[in-house]
């Protein structure tokens, strides 16, 4: 009698449990999924009052005339010309090359920081963790000032390399910060056997351990790259041509046929397109996402 009451008991907090992570799961997805359906409804449906949450008619018209916005735009830093390109296209391309730029130049620049600092005894080590540690936590938009101020100074407005300089900057301190806790788990032994078969300190980096930090690696180097494809304050000032604008600044300013209305479909569907990269590659990674974000919690 006792057993089945227990195994009644488990039965019912195992359907807690489930419904539990089901609303979980529903509530944080809502507005995906919100954005999702407004770009494949009806204007009729967008504008109905009371809402209408499902469409009543799926149209793909959203999407088609983001296709079909097509201009003239100049691509890698205007070198090459590229005719009747669909600006969505630009904006992607501008948001990709930004941020996977300033990915791999934090990645390059942080990893061997890092090290430095987990391994070597440098002088001020303190003062320099404490100086990462406070540029991580100040906040970036205190910046903008002083960058709009630097920006027009060297002439770097409406050039690729206002965004990277900046985004790189702010994520440089993260990925120090990351990397290190890595390398201070990494065995000592380890680097001495790489030392003594011959190897320098850079190519033991290089060869030995960075490839032993792919989590680490994967899991900083996707926070950069969303923080730079969804950055919205720099890219709005520091780039005003439309063919060079980011994909979070022409969704914002999508534009529509009359002064009054709105293009909420256009919007969402703009939305859509700039995020489904976002989840392609955490998807790809989520793995490694985990075991990056995981790695050192449990000590054994």
């Amino acid at each position: 009698m006792k057993i089945t009451k227990n195994k009644t008991i488990f039965e019912t907090n195992k359907i807690i449990l489930g419904l539990g992570i089901f609303f979980t799961i529903l509530f944080c997805l809502s507005p995906i999924l919100w954005q999702l359906l407004t770009s494949i409804k009806l204007n009729q449906d967008i504008s109905a009052i009371p809402t209408v949450y499902f469409p009543t008619r799926i149209t793909f018209s959203h999407y088609q005339n983001l296709w079909n916005d097509k201009k003239f735009f100049l691509n890698l830093l205007n070198l090459i010309r590229i005719d009747r390109f669909p600006l969505i296209v630009a904006y992607l391309f501008n948001s990709a090359l930004v941020a996977v730029v300033s990915t791999f130049l934090c990645l390059a620049l942080g990893s061997p920081a890092a090290y430095a600092l987990a391994r070597l005894k440098l002088p001020g080590e303190n003062i320099i963790l404490a100086g990462v540690l406070i540029v991580t936590l100040f906040p970036y938009v205190l910046l903008f000032l002083g960058l709009l101020e630097i920006i027009s100074a060297i002439g770097l407005g409406n050039n690729y390399l206002a965004l990277i300089i900046p985004y790189t900057a702010i994520n440089l301190p993260l990925t120090i910060l990351v990397m290190r806790s890595f390398f201070q788990q990494l065995p000592k032994d380890l680097e001495d056997a790489a030392k003594v078969d011959g190897y320098k300190t850079i190519p033991m980096l290089l060869n030995i351990l960075l490839p032993m930090t792919i989590p680490a690696l994967v899991t900083t180097g996707i926070l950069t790259f969303i923080f730079a494809w969804n950055e919205y304050i720099f890219a709005l000032t520091f780039i005003t041509r439309e063919s060079m604008k980011t994909i979070p600044v022409a969704t914002a300013q999508l534009g529509s046929t009359t002064l009054y209305e709105i293009p909420y479909g256009g919007i969402a569907a703009a939305t859509v397109l700039g995020t489904l990269p976002l989840v392609i590659l955490v998807l790809l990674f989520q793995r490694r996402i985990v075991q990056g974000l995981t790695a050192g919690a449990v000590k054994g």
